[in-house]
């Protein structure tokens, strides 16, 4: 899985997103959060969050790798202990 996202990531960081990258990610996760609660197209809508958070993660200058990192270092650690731990 690693890989696909990596790959996504690199088209991504030579296509660049736009200055409204928060906007149109914050419209994909309230048409993800409709999709989950009316159970219908969840993975064309996730598929869209993914997308649109790493178009956004790019245009940041935030690094895909760093996060890896980051939930490497995390992995085994439930969210409750990670967030005592900070």
């Amino acid at each position: 899985m690693e890989g696909i996202i990596k790959k996504l990531a690199k088209t991504i960081k030579s296509r660049k997103g736009s200055d409204h990258c928060l906007n149109k990610l914050k419209e994909e996760l309230g048409e993800f959060e409709d999709a989950i609660k009316n159970n219908k197209n969840k993975v064309y809508e996730t598929a869209d969050v993914i997308y649109h958070l790493l178009v956004t993660l790019e245009s940041a200058g935030i690094n895909f790798d760093d996060i890896l990192k980051e939930l490497k270092k995390r992995e085994g650690t439930s969210g409750f202990e990670e967030k005592r731990n900070r």
